[in-house]
């Protein structure tokens, strides 16, 4: 039997505008899409008031002793200006660290600064390599707790020939730092070997000036307001950790705290659940929360959002997850949000098995159209049904290029975000607008987007921590500690 053509088309696509990102709290006049840019051209969010924060960023190092040399060198480097060798398309000329946000980089005093031994072997202390390098970190950071005053982030040093013990089945130590830096409230920066031979200067000076920025307490940029997003939205991204004896697992659940609009409040939340796990197989395919430790994280994360905003309540509150909202934690969300006028639950869905080309005209009768050089566009939206949207996240980007077309990574066909609500109502492309806008608010690189929104990226990252450390407490952490 024959079947038309048209019961087969997918509805028409929407392209939503690159969300803008603000550069100033007063001057609305002062975004652009693209951040690198946007801080050449306007300065950091923050300009206005860092300075009173801390006059200037001091790096303390902690590190191999031959390399003490090398590591200072590296951070003097970022105060020298260079023009891209690599994305010239899409990262501009690096002007320096003062002329960028304003204020100077300088190296801590020398009590600031701890030397290790260079080989693992030579590390003090008893039991195996791994051991004697968490008690080195720890007594590292905790010396440094003793001179706290004297800097604003500390930069630490794991070499390459460290590498068998600083990540194995049973330990990671860059989490464990982060777990060691959010215990003494220190930030810290992660440095390898590869940072002193990287070829692509702008590009490395870059990333580690945002990150020393942001580390020292400084603010970039933030959103700009989205104009199909209603007022007074906000934002909870959950993810899971399964932790204690697998027999009787029980997860702690990573929020981080409810993110305003313009992607403030960058405060993790861990919480630990209560009930424990009945099925651990489902719970590994399919992580959820009971209906009471659902309404406990949440209500938990709605009262430090009434303390950052003079105890009032949101309009609007979108939950993202990557996995399904099970009926319970929808009865949960309810139940703590029940003070919330619009409360939308949203499963972010990473694994779609949707791919799409972008025709562009062919110049010719037949076909009359051809694949374009460059995949979908950054902000596409197909409606799949009333509930669910694919959104492309990744993809052209021509706004932020100086050559017409951008395409973050320049590898493979990109796939979309599987948008699916599973609570709440309203269209879905808003849905969609502040899912992209906030893949736009990871200040841990200098790329455009991150594949995911930043409320799901970071519970991620402690939700990663807490997996690797277990004995972190769950309690309020600022998301400068995990980056």
């Amino acid at each position: 039997m024959a079947h038309s053509a048209l019961a087969s088309k997918l509805p028409p696509f929407t392209l939503l505008e690159e969300p803008l990102l603000a550069f100033s709290p007063a001057n609305p006049d002062e975004v652009d899409v693209h951040p690198l840019r946007g801080l050449v051209r306007y300065g950091p969010f923050s300009k206005g008031s860092f300075a009173g924060f801390t006059a200037k960023v001091r790096v303390a190092t902690v590190g191999p002793d031959s390399a003490f040399k090398r590591r200072g060198a590296l951070m003097a480097s970022l105060r020298d200006s260079y023009d891209p060798s690599d994305r010239s398309e899409y990262v501009p000329k690096y002007p320096g660290f003062e002329q960028l946000f304003k204020v100077e980089l300088v190296s801590a005093p020398s009590t600031a600064h701890v030397r290790w031994p260079d080989s693992l072997g030579q590390l003090p202390g008893q039991g195996s390599v791994e051991a004697r390098l968490f008690e080195a970190m720890d007594a590292a950071l905790r010396r440094l707790e003793s001179v706290r005053n004297e800097f604003d982030v500390v930069l630490v040093h794991f070499p390459d020939t460290w590498g068998p013990a600083t990540r194995t089945k049973e330990f990671d130590a860059h989490d464990a730092l982060k777990a060691l830096g959010a215990k003494y409230n220190i930030p810290t920066q992660v440095l390898n070997d590869r940072a002193f031979s990287f070829n692509y200067k702008a590009s490395l000076a870059w990333r580690l000036a945002i990150a020393l920025y942001v580390k020292a307490g400084g603010i970039p940029w933030k959103l700009a307001r989205v104009q199909s997003v209603p007022d007074e939205t906000a934002y909870i991204g959950l993810a899971y950790a399964l932790r204690g004896d697998q027999r009787e697992a029980h997860y702690v659940t990573c929020c981080s705290q409810v993110f305003d609009m313009d992607g403030g409040g960058m405060q993790f939340v861990a919480f630990e659940a209560r009930d424990p796990v009945a099925d651990l197989a489902e719970a590994r395919r399919n992580p959820f929360l009971s209906r009471d430790d659902m309404r406990a994280v949440l209500a938990r994360s709605l009262e430090l959002y009434q303390g950052r905003n003079g105890g009032t309540l949101p309009k609007r509150l979108v939950i993202h997850k990557t996995t399904a909202f099970k009926a319970d934690e929808i009865d949960g969300a309810f139940d703590a949000l029940a003070g919330v006028p619009e409360v939308e639950c949203i499963e972010v869905g990473t694994s779609a098995n949707w791919r799409g080309v972008w025709l562009v005209n062919s110049g010719r009768e037949s076909p009359p159209s051809k694949p374009s050089g460059y995949p979908i566009p950054r902000g596409t939206v197909v409606i799949r049904s009333g509930t669910s949207a694919l959104l492309w996240a990744a993809g052209n980007a021509p706004e932020v290029s100086t050559t017409g077309d951008y395409y973050q990574g320049k590898k493979s066909i990109p796939r979309p975000l599987l948008l699916t609500r599973h609570a709440g109502r309203g269209q879905l492309e808003v849905v969609a607008h502040e899912a992209l806008a906030l893949t736009k608010m990871d200040w841990n690189n200098d790329a455009l987007y991150d594949p995911v929104p930043v409320s799901i990226r970071y519970s991620q990252k402690l939700a990663r921590t807490i997996a690797n450390v277990p004995d972190l407490p769950g309690k309020t952490y600022p998301y400068r500690l995990f980056m």
